[in-house]
């Protein structure tokens, strides 16, 4: 298992966000995170990364608990974000922020460069000297993207990856994590998308006020769809 999650529970201060998740992503796997806003999808996300203090629960990586490691760390496990609001470096250049992050610390043989993040992402390929903040908001998501991608990761975290997207961006970023999925990269991704993701996940995890409440495939989900709709709709 690339990515274990048992019982994870957080608090803000005296706020209890999460209660009891649990998820898991196998190698080679791509998993969905889904509810409704407000659920503790970020949260969750936040305390797997080190960027939250977790009250309790475990988070393991390859075998190996990350419950309380700072982010630097986890990251140099080979776990890449891409975070809620892309969070760009926004007075580097598409180039500088690409190169950045370059890493292969997990010793990748076909190994994330800029020239391979930019045939992924050709609208980067024609602007590596603009200033991020300049790039429109599908531009930067799409660098976002590949600025984790050249930490050579094991696994990729995407929060929101479409959210804001003009429909013709969105279709650009679901094919190239459809592209990503087919090369065998460990994907956890939180979308409301729900249509998409059923064509490029393996399985979904649900959650509600802080709690796992659903886990299936994509068979499961047909067969639960009236009731995991109800813990997605609004």
């Amino acid at each position: 298992m690339m990515l274990s999650v048992q019982s994870l529970q957080a608090a803000y201060g005296a706020s209890r966000v999460l209660f009891d998740i649990n998820l898991d992503v196998a190698e080679g796997e791509c998993v969905t995170l889904l509810g409704r806003n407000g659920m503790g999808k970020t949260t969750t996300i936040r305390c797997i990364m080190g960027l939250l203090s977790a009250n309790g629960g475990a988070v393991s990586f390859v075998g190996a608990p990350i419950l309380g490691r700072p982010p630097e760390r986890i990251a140099r496990l080979g776990i890449g974000l891409v975070p809620e609001g892309r969070q760009i470096f926004p007075t580097l250049t598409v180039h500088e922020n690409l190169v950045a992050t370059a890493a292969n610390r997990t010793a990748r043989a076909n190994r994330w460069t800029e020239k391979r993040v930019c045939s992924l992402f050709p609208r980067l390929e024609e602007r590596p000297n603009q200033w991020a903040n300049t790039l429109s908001g599908g531009e930067q998501q799409m660098l976002a993207i590949g600025r984790a991608l050249m930490t050579n990761p094991r696994l990729l975290i995407l929060d929101e990856a479409t959210e804001g997207l003009a429909p013709l961006i969105r279709a650009e970023i679901w094919h190239c994590l459809e592209t990503l999925r087919k090369e065998g990269l460990s994907i956890l991704i939180v979308d409301k998308n729900i249509n998409v993701l059923r064509r490029l996940a393996d399985r979904h995890v649900v959650i509600e006020k802080g709690a796992t409440v659903w886990r299936g495939t994509n068979a499961d989900l047909e067969r639960d769809w009236e009731k995991v709709h109800g813990w997605l709709g609004v």
